[in-house]
């Protein structure tokens, strides 16, 4: 198995990427192989030497940033290591391909270039969301900001194949993110999508509630890119502030301080079990390859866990079985 990464995309490239890939050689088989793309000399700086035998430099001379047009980045950069990644895969030279990039780039590239899985209208983004209990995947979360009930139902049954087989989630149940839990609740699109889903998937169990997105027993949660990224915006903003206050609140009294240092331990576990880079990267749904998109501010450790992310997605055949999923299934063919 042969692993493109874009050694140039993201806060932290290419220091972040090169570690990561170290990180990953010692924890994956030996027959993973991995090819980093991108400014030879700058890759070559963080590089140990010799080589290590299962990495490999692929030079490229352009570099997509977060400013480019990511429609146009394959005619204005066709050499940049985003494009050349993905044209790896098409070509057949890596199973897989992975980047912290222009998130819209990689989408744009990877749909032109790979194309779509049979019978996709539209791929989509999702993001894989720990909680209490097991972790959720919420689905579309930015590609497709207007969307109809049809694209809905296929986010559902591509973020639930996407679950069961990289996550181990069997038979996903899914929900219909709304702003009430009657059927007969939110704009004419989630009303339409929800008796859709309820006739098309046995494992639909309904609208799902703002306030029970973490606590529902829905695995995946649908809805459009607009509501989805809005989501996931105030999430990790949310997050970022409350962590901030907390660590206010503890320096201003030598109390708090005593009692955070008993209960560091536990903090270190919280944030460990919330924390992104844990995961790592997630496919793009519905693109007739695997090219996985980590968050932008990606550390080895992300990188690292990006490229299990894109491991599995190989081993287990999430391409295919999507492909047949979508097939067989009655409102795919629509």
């Amino acid at each position: 198995m042969i692993l493109a990464l874009d050694a140039m995309g993201g806060d932290f490239a290419p220091e972040a990427i090169v570690q990561g890939a170290l990180q990953a050689l010692s924890e994956t088989p030996d027959s993973v192989k991995l090819i980093l793309v991108g400014d030879e000399q700058a890759i070559d700086k963080e590089l140990p030497h010799p080589i290590p035998d299962r990495l490999s430099i692929f030079p490229t001379t352009q570099v997509v940033s977060m400013s480019d047009r990511a429609s146009k980045v394959i005619k204005t950069k066709p050499d940049s290591s985003l494009v050349r990644g993905i044209k790896l895969v098409k070509e057949g030279q890596a199973d897989g391909f992975i980047s912290a990039g222009n998130t819209g780039a990689m989408l744009a590239a990877s749909l032109l270039l790979l194309g779509r899985i049979p019978n996709v209208h539209r791929p989509a983004l999702s993001v894989y969301i720990p909680t209490n209990t097991r972790g959720k995947i919420l689905c579309d979360v930015g590609a497709n900001p207007d969307a109809k009930p049809l694209h809905l139902l296929q986010f559902a049954i591509m973020a639930a194949h996407y679950l069961e087989h990289v996550e181990g989630c069997k038979n996903p149940r899914i929900g219909l993110i709304n702003i009430g839990e009657e059927p007969n609740k939110g704009s004419e699109l989630y009303q339409e999508t929800h008796q859709l889903l309820k006739a098309e998937l046995p494992n639909f169990i309904g609208n799902i509630e703002g306030r029970h997105l973490l606590d529902s027993p829905a695995d995946v949660l649908v809805c459009d890119g607009f509501v989805g990224n809005t989501l996931l915006k105030f999430g990790e903003s949310w997050i970022s502030i409350f962590e901030s206050e907390i660590k206010d609140k503890i320096r201003k009294k030598l109390f708090y301080q005593l009692g955070a240092l008993i209960l560091k331990p536990v903090f270190r576990e919280i944030r460990k079990k919330f924390d992104y880079e844990e995961h790592g990267g997630t496919p793009l749904l519905g693109v007739n390859g695997v090219s996985i998109v980590a968050h932008g501010s990606s550390g080895p450790k992300s990188i690292k866990n990006s490229i299990q992310v894109a491991i599995k997605c190989i081993d287990f055949n999430l391409i295919e079985d999507t492909r047949i999923g979508l097939a067989e299934h009655i409102g795919a063919n629509r």
